[in-house]
């Protein structure tokens, strides 16, 4: 099973931390599983590769505390395929929402 995670540290809101994960998942063609406003799932829409290679999106989002001043993003994205080169399918699918949500996170930021 391969398995791919970081995480991201934000000063926004949790309105505008979800509504921006939202958007970057949905750039990113992916399929709303679940939300609330702790967790968001994802899965890839299937058609472009066999079901085994289907990644899952997990977005954690921890409240802010007040050491930190702001809220920690958790992302986990992982597939049943076995990792068996460094860029196969999941690791693709995590550069894609890891990117997404890194511009999604800079534009709150910004405004």
């Amino acid at each position: 099973m391969a398995r791919y995670t970081n995480f991201f540290m934000t000063g926004s809101s949790q309105e505008d931390i979800n509504q921006a994960l939202v958007s970057a998942l949905e750039t990113c063609d992916l399929n709303l599983i679940y939300q609330d406003p702790v967790c968001i799932v994802a899965k890839e829409k299937p058609g472009r590769v066999s079901f085994s290679q289907l990644a899952t999106i997990e977005i954690l989002i921890s409240p802010p505390t007040i050491q930190n001043g702001g809220s920690k993003i958790d992302l986990v994205v992982k597939n049943e395929e076995l990792p068996l080169r460094t860029q196969n399918h999941c690791h693709e699918i995590f550069d894609q929402v890891n990117q997404a949500i890194s511009e999604a996170n800079a534009e709150s930021l910004a405004s």
